[in-house]
């Protein structure tokens, strides 16, 4: 049996696809006389559409990814899948046309009209391969894309099957994406490392499929036939490393190789233990299953020394959407013992403590996303998040202390937040800017499937309708895109657009002038020197000689509130007579001073200690074009 596992676009085309990684070895290992390639569609998009149009990097990364929420990725691909290059052209023009630039609305206009070609010229390669079985995966903007493919090859080989799986399957998405589209055989929903083997054994043996968890296929008449989903998630040991054959060979030979420096991924756990105890309202990450589960650390370092001996790779990501914190103490301990000089990017906690994240850093890990999301403790609680606005600010300042690359969303939009939650973040938002900013503006809340939000309209959200792209790239009544759709609409919650715009602007000028802002300290044990350049602060350079000062800026190392950080500096310095209105006034003038950032009560100083900082920051500019945006579609990290 021949598989061929297809990669269309609009996948990142600096990383292999790990779904189909997976597939791969899972085929050519547990399924006795099959073999299964991977074609990199993908890349050879890329290549084809920048022969024959002006294209560039930045173009793959709009439709890949920063356009999500617009669905331009997947309109584009709109018109191969319905076999019309105006399709909805007009519609489309019209909901984008206060949204795109003009030169993006006339280059989604191009595209439109082009690919249809592509998508003939890729199935009728496909076709000539005469594989028994062809799989798509898709995730985020690849469903037209997949769904084109799929059709064209049906048409040119009726008695090929086709298989969809991926992110865009899960659930009531997959059956959906069945029911609508004879010419997908089977949707996998859920986890595919068994259910894909099992498949295609029991189509070579002729065997049945109601057996398979989570499949959709057809019956005699051609209805729809929905098998229910696994209870339960696979076991850690169940997950295989990927294979990666051929995609750094194919990626040599693109155009897209001078764009890109290639990134191994791997996976160490799946689901998240936090979201376990606390499912962040606004997150769908997880889909079905969001229970926490990881595999043995010598399982995963050895996956990852392989992977990197393999491939000669030291770029990688790692896609776990939390870390296991147990890693902290087995695999990274290992990875900086080995003397490879890795670089990783993952997700973790915002709340992890200075030794932990040298860990990270000494690991490799120069690229961290801690789910930050705000800064402000009331609507950090309307999230379900479990931080502090000041255990977030110390986030951000310990990981310029340690050498990581902080990278982060800040959002709004939350029923139930005010205006007064934002000011007073807004006011000192000029005190941060030499730490991290936000990868983008503030952006408001998406509904997505599988949130809190999406199923309990108690938490404020009701009525809900699949966002207005889905309605003019795919022609199906509104039932049935409630069902496909990720994203949803909804009535506007929270702070009005005043003050949505006054954060905007202020996390904008913090990008605009973060790589000229400086704020540090060193401890020389007598005394305490600090040295600031940022714009809105006409000082330089200040010492803290006094005992109260030095014992209280040592404490404010960790967030405190006025009474504790009173008593505390009693115990620390006996004989002296320290009362709260003295602390206060301190407290005031280092707010003035820009040295400490307060949220709900509590203080935290914001000055990372002076390693050489601009030497980590040229560091960290030479990777920040080169790091990978969330993995995921929302606007936020999760953790």
């Amino acid at each position: 049996m021949r598989v061929l596992l297809v990669n269309m676009p609009w996948s990142p085309i600096d990383l292999p696809s790990l779904a189909l990684g997976i597939l791969k070895r899972s085929v050519d290992e547990r399924v006795p006389g099959a073999h299964a390639d991977v074609l990199h569609a993908n890349l050879e998009f890329t290549d084809w559409i920048t022969a024959r149009t002006p294209f560039t990097s930045a173009d793959y990364e709009y439709y890949a990814l920063s356009s999500y929420f617009l669905g331009c990725g997947d309109w584009v691909f709109s018109s191969a899948l319905y076999d019309d290059p105006e399709w909805r052209v007009a519609e489309f023009a019209a909901a984008m046309s206060d949204k795109l630039r003009p030169s993006r609305l006339e280059k989604t206009l191009q595209l439109h009209r082009t690919v249809p070609r592509f998508v003939r010229e890729a199935a009728e390669r496909i076709v000539a391969a005469a594989p028994d079985v062809v799989g798509f995966t898709s995730t985020f903007q690849q469903n037209t894309a997949a769904l084109a493919a799929a059709r064209e090859i049906k048409r040119l080989a009726p008695h090929i099957v086709t298989v969809f799986g991926g992110a865009n399957c899960d659930a009531e998405q997959g059956a959906a994406a069945h029911r609508n589209f004879p010419f997908v055989d089977h949707v996998i929903r859920g986890e595919g490392e068994a259910a894909f083997p099992a498949l295609l054994t029991a189509l070579r043996d002729g065997g049945t499929l109601d057996a398979v968890p989570g499949l959709c296929h057809r019956g005699p008449d051609g209805a729809s036939v929905v098998n229910p989903m696994s209870t339960r998630p696979l076991p850690p040991a169940a997950i295989l490393p990927p294979d990666y054959t051929g995609y750094f060979e194919r990626l040599a030979a693109s155009t897209a190789r001078a764009w890109v420096e290639p990134k191994l991924v791997v996976e160490g756990a799946r689901g998240c233990w936090w979201g376990e105890k606390h499912h962040c309202t606004f997150c769908g990450l997880n889909g079905s299953f969001m229970q926490f589960r990881s595999k043995s650390p010598d399982t995963f370092y050895e996956e990852i020394m392989e992977l990197s001996r393999r491939h000669k790779i030291l770029d990688m990501y790692v896609v776990d959407n939390i870390l296991d914190m147990g890693y902290l103490t087995t695999v990274l301990p290992r990875i900086i013992d080995s003397g490879h000089d890795l670089r990783l990017h993952i997700e973790i906690k915002a709340n992890m403590r200075r030794a932990q994240l040298r860990t990270l850093a000494e690991a490799g890990l120069i690229y961290v996303q801690p789910g930050i999301e705000s800064l402000n403790s009331r609507v950090l609680g309307l999230m379900d998040k479990g931080v502090s606005g000041c255990q977030n600010v110390r986030m951000l300042r310990d990981g310029a202390e340690t050498g990581l690359s902080v990278a982060w969303n800040y959002l709004h939009g939350f029923p139930g937040e005010t205006d007064a939650d934002y000011e007073p973040v807004i006011a000192q938002i000029p005190a941060l800017e030499h730490l991290n900013p936000p990868v983008d503006r503030s952006a408001r809340i998406a509904i997505e499937r599988f949130s809190p939000y999406f199923d309990r309209p108690e938490l404020g959200f009701s009525d809900l309708r699949p966002e207005k792209h889905y309605r003019f790239t795919y022609d199906l009544p509104e039932d049935e895109l409630y069902d496909l759709a990720y994203v949803f609409e909804a009535p506007e919650r929270g702070i009005g657009e005043d003050t949505a715009n006054a954060l905007s602007d202020a996390l904008t000028e913090w990008k605009k002038y973060n790589v000229d802002s400086r704020l540090t300290h060193s401890d020389l044990g007598d005394r305490v020197v600090l040295v600031s350049r940022r714009r809105k602060f006409d000082w330089g350079v200040r010492e803290l000689t006094e005992p109260l000062h030095l014992a209280a800026f040592r404490l404010l190392d960790q967030p405190h509130a006025l009474t504790p950080l009173t008593r505390k500096l009693r115990d620390r310095l006996p004989g002296r007579d320290v009362e709260e209105p003295e602390v206060a006034a301190l407290l005031d003038e280092w707010l003035a001073l820009g040295l400490v950032f307060t949220d709900a009560g509590q203080y935290v100083h914001i000055a990372p200690a002076a390693v050489n900082e601009d030497l980590l920051r040229l560091y960290y500019m030479r990777h920040e074009h080169a790091a990978p945006a969330p993995r995921t579609p929302e606007p936020a990290g999760r953790a």
